[in-house]
Parts: structure tokens; C-alpha cells; sequence
């Protein structure tokens, strides 16, 4: 069997978001849930961000449900995929091409919800580049509006590779993704994860794919201290990767995967 091929899984968003669409439905459930119960109780007229909006799923779930949508993403073919299925289904939602460090709204506009998930805010490799994507979070929202931030802590005892699979089925073409994450390096804060991809068309082509990345790592100690640099954001309350709004959580290291609710001061 030949070598997967060396791409980037942000360079092929149709894969991508086949993986992750089958929880789209809950994810803006639970952040229209968020936002009922902690947000700037804005009617008509509520406003969303995504950070790293990616193939622009929630933008358009949300979008649809009638929210002023808007993302940005470092990657311009996902940003193309995105926009084309907006215009197709006839939603508007505002897209441009920024990062999560540095991004500016476009007319300074602010927001009521603005949300990460699927621990996409790793990929700041830097303590500062975190506290600075804070930073500007606060500045694009709105008094009172929430920032929900989902993502991933480290067991840093942990010796063994991990390893998660999904298989999802969409329009006959089916994606089979593994990813492994590698023992955190303590030193640098990071860990070295593996995606590989293996896709079936329709006509029975299969295709094979590999993406290497680094990734920040946070202990829930690690993630209060960056939390504490940026005062403006104040956390409320914590959940997790099922997005139950009635299931609650302690920031604290019992559990891996993490959703903070931040209100702005």
C-alpha cells in the first residue's frame, strides 16, 4: 500500500467537515443555550464570531437560525468552501481571512457570542499569542457578551500514545479519520499530533492523507493563569465536549475535555 500523501487537512474542507458537521446541530444548541442563560440578552439582532471558523459550519447553522454571523480563518480554502455553501443556501454572514493572535473586525464591530471550539485555540503555540487572542476577544464583544472556548487539557503523567477514530458517511463518500497525539513534552508545552485520512468517493476511489501538527498543552492550572491575564474575561461557568448546557464541570484536571463560559466585565 502506497504512503498516504503529506496534505493539509485544511486544504481539503470537504473532508474536514464531514468529519466534524454530525456535531454541529448540538454545538449551536448548546451555544444558543449559553447565551439564553449568561449573555447580553440582545433579541433580534444577536451577533456571533467564530474564531477559526474552518469549513464554516456553525456560521452557517447559526447564521440560519437567524443570528448575525460572522467568522475568519487562517486558511483560504476552507474560507472559499465556506463561502460558497453560504451563498448556495442564500445565508449572509460576514467572512474574512485572519488569526486568532492578532484579527480585527472588520468596522470595529462587536459581538454578543463569539466561540471556539474543538480545541482550535491550541494551535497558538505562545503564552503570549494566547493572552493576545484573549485580549482581542474582549475587545470584539460586547459588555456582558460571553466568549465559550472549548478545548483539551494534558494529562502530563500520561506515557502512551493516544489514539481517536471516526468514521463518517455523507452524499456516499466516506471519511475514516485517525489521529494521534503524542506524550506532552513538558519543556515546551507541546505535543505532536498525527491525522490520516482515508476516503472513499463514491465511484470507489480511495484516497490517502496525512497531516503533522504541534499543539499547545494546558494543565487546568496552566489554563487559570492565562485566564488571569486577561481580566476583562471572567469565568462563569464550565461544561464539556457532550455540550450538555445541564451538565456542569470544575476547571480542574479531573476531566480532559473542557468548555469555559467567559463573560466580558
Amino acid at each position: 500500500m502506497p504512503a498516504p500523501a503529506q496534505v493539509d487537512w485544511y486544504d481539503t474542507p470537504l473532508y474536514y467537515d464531514i468529519i466534524f458537521d454530525e456535531d454541529t446541530v448540538e454545538e449551536a444548541d448548546f451555544l444558543e443555550v449559553m447565551y439564553a442563560r449568561h449573555g447580553t440578552g440582545a433579541g433580534k439582532n444577536r451577533s456571533v464570531l467564530e474564531l477559526a471558523c474552518g469549513s464554516g459550519r456553525l456560521v452557517r447553522e447559526l447564521g440560519g437560525r437567524g443570528w448575525r454571523a460572522a467568522g475568519f480563518d487562517a486558511n483560504p480554502r476552507m474560507l472559499a468552501f465556506a463561502r460558497e455553501r453560504l451563498v448556495h443556501e442564500k445565508i449572509k454572514a460576514r467572512l474574512w481571512e485572519d488569526r486568532m493572535e492578532s484579527f480585527t473586525v472588520p468596522g470595529g464591530k462587536r459581538f454578543d457570542l463569539i466561540h471556539c471550539l474543538v480545541s482550535t485555540f491550541k494551535y497558538l503555540l505562545t503564552e503570549a499569542h494566547a493572552a493576545a487572542a484573549l485580549e482581542h476577544v474582549a475587545a470584539a464583544l460586547q459588555p456582558g457578551g460571553i466568549f465559550v472556548l472549548g478545548l483539551h487539557l494534558t494529562d502530563y503523567r500520561e506515557t502512551k500514545v493516544s489514539h481517536e477514530r471516526w468514521v463518517v458517511t455523507r452524499d456516499g463518500i466516506e471519511v475514516v479519520c485517525n489521529t494521534r497525539t503524542w506524550p506532552v513534552d513538558p519543556g515546551t508545552r507541546t505535543e505532536a499530533m498525527r491525522s490520516r485520512l482515508r476516503v472513499t468517493l463514491p465511484d470507489g476511489t480511495v484516497r490517502r492523507q496525512e497531516t503533522h501538527w504541534t499543539v499547545r498543552s494546558y494543565s487546568a492550572a496552566q489554563l487559570r493563569r492565562l485566564l488571569g491575564k486577561v481580566p476583562a474575561l471572567r469565568l462563569i461557568a464550565c461544561h464539556d465536549f457532550r455540550h450538555d448546557p445541564d451538565e456542569h464541570r470544575k476547571l480542574n484536571d479531573s476531566y480532559a475535555d473542557i468548555v469555559l463560559v467567559l463573560k466580558k466585565s
